[in-house]
């Protein structure tokens, strides 16, 4: 199992709208995330903006591409795009900064 940890920066005035947003994630989003082997999901927010995203996976390169052969992530990374700083023209989940993992304890 690979686990994945990731950061992106949400834009400061926007952070409470994004929290809303992700209180109601569409429920086909949801289930296309699963599909793609997206398992034990969670995203983390601090109140400066800064966005940690943790997942577990099979294989992540295989789960990103399964996602962006989806057409709810496409309507999902164009409504998102907006809140993301440092996205440059790409969609937030092509942005983000994996992080290395260094030490896990089972």
């Amino acid at each position: 199992m690979e686990r994945v940890c990731f950061l992106a920066r949400v834009r400061p005035g926007r952070l409470d709208e994004y929290r809303a947003r992700h209180e109601a994630v569409w429920p086909e989003m949801r289930d296309a995330l699963r599909a793609a082997g997206w398992g034990n999901y969670s995203l983390f927010l601090t109140g400066e903006g800064l966005l940690v995203g943790y997942l577990e996976t099979d294989d992540f390169a295989a789960a990103q591409k399964r996602m962006a052969g989806t057409a709810v992530n496409e309507r999902w990374q164009a409504e998102m795009a907006p809140y993301f700083e440092d996205v440059e023209g790409a969609r937030p989940d092509e942005g983000f900064r994996r992080i290395d993992e260094i030490f896990h304890l089972d």
